[in-house]
């Protein structure tokens, strides 16, 4: 029996066909995914470290406004959005005279806007991870399913005929574990992607917690200390 793929293909039948086809495209998308994502922290990683030094050069002098400005340079940036959401509210809140109404604290209401920009961004780095995760479940699945599907039509093949014995079903067993086979050849990788990529989530979170952390210590003293971020801001 030849191994050709070419030859498998035209063996399989259609429901099996069906399935190989469907697998190829999981692993497409993917490998899409993965590639996309790959780039996206990439980005993320090095516009933050970038970020990271040029915003606190700005906080040590008080440079609130210069320091919102510098985030729209790096937009691809986790930190960089969650320090400037907080930034933003802290200073509008300082400038319009938020601050002074009663009952409302400045600092407060920039860490509600730091834990929704985190939030979001936390959201944009899982956008598509969900598909891998899918992927790496089924597909083992869909590959069994062509699997058996394959091996019924080797047995029925043999009824048909009338010839019995191992040889008569052993080239529609072997075509049908091609299923199995790529069913778990898509789905590995998947999952190990998958695992990948929400570990350097996790990380990306700590970061931006500290990083939240740290900001909002900043406005703690800066207020003990009687400074006006507001007008040093403008």
């Amino acid at each position: 029996m030849s191994f050709d793929p070419i030859e498998l293909w035209h063996s399989m039948g259609f429901i099996t066909k069906a399935v190989t086809v469907l697998l190829i495209l999981m692993s497409v998308y993917s490998l899409t995914i993965a590639v996309e994502r790959y780039i996206y922290y990439s980005k993320a990683k090095k516009q933050s470290v970038a970020f990271a030094r040029l915003v606190t050069g700005y906080l040590k002098q008080d440079k609130l406004q210069e320091a919102i400005d510098s985030s729209k340079k790096y937009r691809h940036s986790h930190l960089a959005r969650v320090v400037s959401a907080g930034l933003y509210e802290f200073q509008h809140d300082i400038t319009s005279g938020t601050a002074d109404v009663a009952g409302h604290d400045p600092i407060e209401a920039a860490e509600r806007a730091i834990e929704r920009e985190a939030l979001i961004t936390t959201s944009d780095m899982k956008k598509g991870l969900s598909g891998l995760a899918t992927i790496g479940t089924t597909a083992p699945f869909i590959g069994l399913f062509g699997t058996v599907i394959g091996i019924i039509n080797a047995f029925r093949g043999m009824a048909l005929t009338g010839s019995g014995g191992i040889a008569a079903v052993s080239s529609g067993i072997a075509e049908a574990l091609v299923s199995t086979a790529l069913g778990l050849f898509v789905a590995i990788p998947a999952v190990w992607l998958f695992n990948i990529f929400m570990n350097k989530i996790e990380r990306f979170q700590v970061e931006m917690s500290n990083s939240a952390s740290e900001l909002l210590d900043y406005f703690i003293k800066r207020r003990g200390a009687g400074v006006n971020l507001g007008a040093r801001a403008s």
